[in-house]
């Protein structure tokens, strides 16, 4: 009792400090952003833009005002930096550089790849869920685990089986579950039917584990419940107006930290279960192991706990990421019927019959417009809105703005769908034909975009190993519904762009589905 009274004091004192400050500074401060130029040194000046800041408390402020918007607010700041670039220093948070700038997302990313590792402030917001996984590693850790999923990636049979696994989610479940829908003229929420979809296909693929989540007639699956209260709680981290908040309920085990352990327990030990059970089979027989690639790692002779770590990061990056691609691409054709219409006639011609989807990896790389309509659709909204490195030296990007050692620097996908000297001056709209060339002889072609300009999944040595395998389930899904179902939101209104570890619909998105016409 006292130390939950001690916990409330010390929240109630952080609140007030912030509320004395932002008292003191109101007469200065304006209710929207500024960039200025920071001159840092009286003789050299540099070519650094940020917010409005003052001493010792930086653009605390500011930031604290926009907190329920942070992504609007950096993507103000970055619209109006002639570099496209802001710094960003607050009291108890590392100086942040944020750019939107393709050639300084090339240096971070690729150029000068060593000197912007995730860095010990990012693995600690995801260190207790990821742990050692690929995603939360640098170094030799890293390099080692990404040779290893590297040549599983690459191997025909892990494509195989991604197909067939596919196959199976789409027209045992997700088919039905829409059929019925459209017979009994149910509303739906798609994003969370997509987000069922995900999990389950990506169990499937990295666990061998089936967790049914499309199964409505049996209960929702502890392990996605809890994988879902995980990154969320893990993603406002990396929000917090002060660190040392977050920090102190960590160890204190208190409000949502004490949420979000009791929910990494449930996944480590469920998956640590999982791996057990698959361990014993393949003692038993190496071919009742399976095409997953839970299996593969253990077939290769890995400690149960590295593996652990491993396909938890692979669950964590295939679970919403494609869902909330998928999502924002069926509301974006509903809005916009043209696009529609020329992708069901892609979708026609690819196919034998209207009904009767017979789909491959073969009939899904030709599918030229799906790829351009998905590629707009994640420009717009990306399944992750920023990423953050960290500077393990000073440096100096290329557009001239100085980092220095311990500073985060984060590139910003969201920001940079809206840029107009990156997309032009239509760039807020939903355009799938920028993504294509005319050929004469075989029509529409994709064109080649830079992935530094179009870092959705990521770039340079970490590069998104699974983004073949991610375009090929969104594909096959979205074409599997749009050539049997209209989906027709329910509500009229701009849906809300929410960023978290992977961004997501406010609300869900609830729709109407109706069988085509013949």
């Amino acid at each position: 009792m006292y130390l939950f009274n001690f916990l409330l004091m010390l929240n109630s004192l952080a609140l007030l400090l912030l509320s004395l400050l932002i008292l003191f500074f109101l007469f200065s401060i304006l209710r929207k952003s500024y960039i200025i130029y920071i001159n840092n040194n009286n003789t050299t000046p540099t070519t650094t833009y940020g917010p409005i800041s003052y001493p010792i408390i930086g653009c605390l402020v500011s930031f604290y005002e926009n907190r329920r918007r942070l992504l609007h607010w950096y993507t103000d700041l970055v619209l109006c930096s002639p570099t496209s670039t802001v710094v960003v220093k607050r009291l108890g948070a590392l100086r942040t550089i944020v750019t939107a700038n393709p050639t300084n997302v090339e240096y971070i990313l690729k150029t000068n790849f060593p000197n912007f590792p995730k860095g010990e402030s990012f693995t600690e917001i995801l260190g207790d869920l990821l742990g050692c996984g690929i995603f939360n590693m640098d170094g030799e850790l890293w390099s080692t685990q990404r040779k290893l999923a590297s040549h599983e990636f690459s191997t025909r049979s892990l494509r195989e089986f991604v197909v067939k696994t596919l196959e199976e989610e789409v027209n045992e479940r997700l088919i039905p579950l829409l059929e019925n829908a459209a017979q009994n003229d149910t509303v739906l929420d798609l994003q969370d039917l997509l987000k069922r979809f995900a999990f389950d296909t990506i169990c499937k693929v990295a666990l061998g584990h089936d967790p049914c989540c499309l199964d409505t007639s049996r209960p929702v699956p502890s392990l996605f419940r809890a994988f879902d209260t995980a990154a969320e709680i893990s993603a406002k981290r990396s929000t917090s107006t002060v660190a040392l908040l977050w920090k102190m309920k960590r160890f204190f085990r208190f409000g949502s930290e004490k949420k979000l352990r009791d929910a990494i327990e449930i996944v480590h030990e469920s998956v640590s279960e999982i791996i057990t059970k698959k361990r014993k089979l393949i003692l038993e027989d190496e071919n009742k192991g399976g095409g997953d690639m839970l299996s593969r790692f253990l077939m290769a002779g890995h400690d149960d706990e590295v593996v652990r770590d491993m396909v938890i990061s692979f669950v964590m990056a295939g679970r919403d990421t494609t869902s909330a691609a998928m999502t924002w691409l069926f509301w974006l054709l509903s809005q916009n019927s043209k696009a529609e219409k020329l992708l069901l006639n892609e979708l026609n011609r690819s196919c034998s019959n209207s009904n009767n989807v017979a789909l491959n990896y073969d009939s899904l790389q030709e599918m030229s417009f799906l790829k351009a309509c998905l590629c707009e659709s994640m420009r717009l909204y990306p399944p992750v809105s920023w990423d953050s490195k960290h500077a393990a030296n000073d440096d100096v990007l290329p557009d001239g703005t100085v980092v220095k050692k311990g500073d985060r620097v984060t590139y910003f996908p969201y920001g940079m769908g809206r840029l107009e000297e990156l997309w032009g001056g239509n760039c807020g709209e939903f355009k799938p034909e920028r993504w294509l060339l005319e050929d004469d002889e075989t029509g529409r072609v994709l064109k080649a975009v830079s992935p530094f300009k179009f870092p959705v999944f990521q770039a340079g040595p970490r590069v998104c190993l699974g983004k073949e395998m991610a375009f090929t389930q969104m594909k096959y899904v979205v074409a599997s519904v749009l050539k049997r179902f209209e989906i027709r939101p329910v509500c009229l209104d701009q849906p809300v762009f929410v960023p978290l570890l992977t961004a997501h619909m406010a609300g869900g998105l609830r729709v109407s589905v109706r069988n085509r016409s013949k």
